[in-house]
């Protein structure tokens, strides 16, 4: 068996970091989220959802609501007021972000210290991803991945050289890309519906719980890591058969 064959089989069977247990009930390691999950009895507006639980605090949630948070130091008006509904998609996206302790499973370092992290490829499902779409078709934004490339020259985000302030869909031709280009692949258009336990609500009813927590334990499950590790498996055996 050849070296790259016997390296091939070795990462398949090393079980992956990010399954299991400790990717529960956890809270990023971030400037803005709490160390671990607790009760937050007065959350405000749209980040309610998370009061019995939650990674953010209430000056957090209250902060997520503005339109040019200090949280991020970001102004969603770059390129005007958006309409009311797509800013509440916008402000319910900020409360998933900082409240959620279901996150576990797509959290990934950023700083090789560390001390930062970020989440990739959250499985949004496919209604969170369609309303948002549909209810920014007629706001205006002037960049697609909205994670870099602004012009901080004056403080706060404003649209770069060159860039033109256009409808929402000319930057986002379809719902997934709306989902997965705004913050860099942060999140995932999955093609599961609300209630199938195979995707995540960016945002939910209080009074019917938090369906998150059973889809969290469904992706950091041994048996969730072997849908990913299965192509690496036939892959490798691919390889041996035509060494």
């Amino acid at each position: 068996m050849t070296w790259w064959l016997r390296l091939l089989l070795g990462m398949w069977t090393v079980t992956p970091t990010w399954t299991g247990d400790k990717l529960l009930n956890v809270c990023m390691n971030t400037k803005h989220h709490k160390r671990e999950p607790s009760p937050e009895d007065k959350l405000y507006e749209e980040c309610i959802p998370w009061k019995d639980n939650a990674c953010c605090t209430a000056s957090t949630s209250w902060e997520a609501h503005l339109e040019e948070s200090l949280l991020y130091n970001f102004s969603l008006t770059h390129c005007g007021l958006l309409t009311p509904s797509c800013q509440k998609h916008f402000i319910q996206a900020f409360c998933f972000y900082e409240c959620s302790p279901n996150l576990g499973p797509w959290i990934r370092q950023v700083d090789p210290r560390g001390q930062g992290q970020r989440i990739v490829g959250v499985p949004l499902c496919r209604e969170d991803c369609e309303q948002w779409w549909a209810d920014c078709r007629s706001s205006y934004t002037c960049k697609s991945n909205w994670q870099g490339g602004w012009d901080w020259s004056r403080g706060k985000n404003r649209c770069p050289a060159g860039a033109h302030c256009l409808p929402f869909p000319d930057y986002f031709p379809t719902p997934a890309d709306l989902c997965e280009k705004i913050w860099s692949n942060s999140y995932q258009a999955s093609p599961e519906r609300r209630g199938s336990g195979r995707c995540i609500q960016k945002w939910f009813e209080p009074a019917g719980g938090n369906p998150n927590v059973a889809v969290a334990h469904l992706f950091a499950s041994p048996a969730q890591s072997w849908e990913f590790s299965r192509p690496l498996l036939v892959f490798s055996l691919f390889l041996s058969f035509h060494s």
